[in-house]
């Protein structure tokens, strides 16, 4: 098989990959974080939100980072209001454009929730975060130790079992057994996890081929076609861009970085530092023209060039004279 086969495989599967990583990045995150983070505080109504803690918060945390990173979040964002100020608001139109939306969201959330789930299923299938929140609501009915003890006072006790070393010697065999028992539901809690998640993401990828009105090919064609696009997109406009900022950079400075035989340069006024100093947003000046930043819009306003003075041909060799 040749590089460029394998290349093109690779390319196809992205996708796949890429929540791949994530997965294996949320299980060596997750059991660092057993090892040097977590350490169950073993006391009554403490260990609940604790062990809860660990199991949620970083789930969230990641959930979040998921619709952060992810470019198709900005992207169905970014102008929203705007696009559909400009777009025609006729019924037809708005429910295909709320179609798209949920569509986008619903692809931007499935990338999203890969990490936060990988976490909640390696945390389940580890147990013992579950350990450490449940261990007091343990039930041990069936033990005489715990028969004539009151409710806080059995609370308090089970609260220990996370703890081996805080454990009375003659509760051992009932810490065990409940340790297990505990770690038992955690386990099947997290395969049931992963099965509901696997079942959920093959029904809803048959769903969406089968809604699809392309076919397989075309389906293949259209992907190809919005890499590339993408990609030439991104080139184009990183020129396009540098080269709208040179003229401006030039008409400030009287020349550019890229500016060969420089004869003379401008020196910029006062007022002129001033104008282009400071924080500014993108501003729109009517309909069809925006100013990008403060440099853009002095540009725009055409000041006199009459600030110039003649520099050597030999400047560039020109050293600093010591003080």
């Amino acid at each position: 098989m040749s590089f460029s086969s394998v290349a093109s495989f690779l390319k196809s599967k992205e996708s796949v990959i890429f929540n791949t990583i994530v997965a294996l990045l949320t299980i060596g995150g997750q059991q660092l974080f057993s090892v040097f983070a977590f350490n169950c505080p073993c006391h009554a109504r403490s260990n609940l939100y604790y062990g809860l803690a660990f199991i949620g918060v970083p789930a969230l945390i990641l959930l979040i980072f998921g619709y952060v990173l992810n470019d198709q979040t900005w992207r169905l964002i970014t102008g929203h209001s705007q696009s559909s100020f400009l777009q025609e608001h006729s019924r037809r139109s708005c429910l295909v454009r709320y179609k798209l939306t949920c569509l986008v969201f619903c692809s931007i959330t499935g990338r999203a929730v890969v990490a936060p789930v990988t976490w909640l299923a390696v945390t389940l299938l580890n147990g013992s975060y579950y350990v450490c929140a449940l261990s007091e609501f343990a039930l041990v009915e069936g033990y005489d130790f715990f028969s004539n003890l009151s409710i806080a006072e059995r609370s308090k006790v089970l609260a220990l079992f996370p703890c081996p070393q805080l454990v009375p010697l003659n509760l051992t065999r009932i810490k065990d057994e409940v340790t297990l028992h505990l770690t038992y539901q955690s386990q099947v809690s997290g395969w049931i996890l992963i099965a509901i998640v696997a079942v959920t993401v093959f029904l809803s990828l048959c769903l969406a081929r089968f809604l699809s009105p392309l076919t397989f090919l075309h389906l293949h064609y259209w992907r190809s076609y919005v890499n590339n696009e993408r990609a030439l997109f991104e080139q184009t406009m990183d020129k396009h861009s540098r080269i709208f900022a040179l003229q401006h950079i030039k008409k400030f400075f009287g020349f550019s970085p890229e500016s060969m035989n420089i004869k003379d340069i401008r020196i910029p006024s006062r007022l002129d530092w001033k104008q282009v100093s400071g924080l500014d947003l993108l501003r729109i000046v009517n309909e069809d023209h925006y100013y990008y930043s403060l440099l853009h819009a002095w540009a725009d306003e055409d000041p006199p060039d009459k600030e110039y003075v003649d520099t050597d041909e030999d400047s560039s060799n020109l050293t600093q004279a010591p003080l």
